[in-house]
């Protein structure tokens, strides 16, 4: 049960942390100019977008969660159950960031959680 828990703990974390940091990085603008004097502005930018701060916290569950998980189970279980993160990310990117996803990306992510299924249900008859 802690197993499944922290699965969709790290799961959820990561895609929320990968929607906020994108949604704080498009409000902070393009940083492809990288002169030393740019950057501490972009840096300032970046210390108050609360988008991006709350993406980055997101990701740092995600993370621990994972420690965790690899401490508890295989690594060949652990990253594919954790594999519907980029499927649900991309659920983010259409819903939340309003972004355009193309019917390849949506068949795309329909492979991936059948596979993630597949894993799922291949861990349980061993």
């Amino acid at each position: 049960m802690k197993t499944f828990l922290a699965v969709l703990v790290l799961t959820l974390s990561d895609t929320a942390g990968n929607v906020f940091v994108t949604r704080g990085m498009k409000r902070l603008g393009d940083v492809s100019i990288l002169k030393p004097s740019e950057i501490l502005g972009i840096v300032r930018r970046a210390v108050v977008n609360g988008a991006l701060l709350f993406g980055i916290f997101c990701m740092a569950v995600a993370f621990f969660c994972l420690l965790a998980l690899l401490s508890w189970d295989n690594l060949s279980f652990v990253l594919p159950a954790t594999a519907l993160g980029p499927a649900l990310s991309v659920v983010g990117a259409k819903y939340v960031l309003k972004e355009r996803v193309s019917a390849s990306r949506w068949f795309g992510t329909m492979f991936i959680c059948l596979g993630v299924a597949l894993i799922s249900v291949s861990s349980r008859v061993q």
